[in-house]
């Protein structure tokens, strides 16, 4: 590779006193996306701050319907925790989807949803939950956060903490999986809230990246169903197209993977 200092940090304070030392930094966390982008030399940071070992930035709570899972959480410990899985279920199931287990050992949702990968799955979770996120700094909605493929709201030096979101009254996560990699060529999460408001979101297949389907949200609020989505249309010139599926192709699948959803979700 080339030449890089590697920090390890122990608190979100010292994380950023080390990453404004360097002019050109980048945070690891699970350093599924930047260790790879870094090995195909489409990012050479000088300085690489671990932020994996803070422990305030971990960890799973339950309060009520108010859940708060740390940014530091790995894809494991989100998928094993009982308390979540009992009140959102969809998000322990679609942690345990992610990768393979040393994947799942090492990544977690604040890394994931920082870099705003295109084949991530927690963007749509974070999207179609209406969840909160949380930095050092201040909190950002998710509607405000995802601003294009690989772009989010995150400024320079900024850390994700913590995701907040109400427990949703129905929810439900699929995914097309890319054979070998298992990341999602279209995942569709699906969320009903306990008023009503139907949110769906959809990652993998967008050329812009994660981004909701307002035609199925209004069409699933009339009539929580398989079947109301199967009337929607997904225009195909919005999505990737790839040696892995044409934009037609992902197109179809992200109706198919939505219906799959609602079905999971009961």
């Amino acid at each position: 590779m080339y030449n890089t200092n590697y920090h390890r940090a122990s608190s979100v304070g010292e994380a950023t006193s080390l990453f404004s030392q360097s002019g050109e930094a980048k945070y690891l966390a699970g350093g599924m996306t930047l260790i790879a982008t870094m090995k195909q030399r489409l990012a050479s940071p000088a300085d690489l701050v671990d932020i994996r070992h803070i422990a305030d930035i971990k960890g799973v709570e339950v309060n009520g319907s108010r859940i708060r899972i740390g940014a530091g959480t790995t894809h494991f410990d989100v998928s094993a925790s009982q308390p979540l899985r009992q009140a959102c279920r969809a998000i322990t199931e679609l942690a345990g989807m992610i990768g393979d287990p040393h994947v799942r050992h090492m990544g977690t949702m604040g890394g994931s949803v920082a870099n705003n990968d295109p084949a991530a799955d927690y963007p749509a979770a974070v999207l179609a939950l209406n969840a909160t996120i949380h930095t050092n700094k201040r909190t950002i909605a998710a509607d405000d956060f995802f601003a294009g493929m690989f772009e989010t709201a995150l400024e320079d030096g900024e850390i994700i903490t913590a995701f907040e979101f109400e427990a949703p009254a129905k929810a439900g996560y699929e995914k097309f999986r890319n054979p070998a990699s298992r990341y999602a060529m279209t995942g569709v999460f699906v969320a009903k809230s306990a008023s009503g408001d139907v949110r769906v979101a959809v990652t993998g297949a967008g050329s812009d990246g994660v981004f909701r389907h307002h035609g199925m949200e209004e069409a699933l609020k009339a009539n929580w169903s398989p079947d109301a989505v199967a009337s929607q249309s997904v225009d195909p010139s919005d999505m990737l197209s790839d040696i892995h599926g044409s934009s037609e192709y992902r197109a179809n699948l992200v109706k198919v993977m939505a219906k799959r959803a609602v079905t999971v979700a009961g």
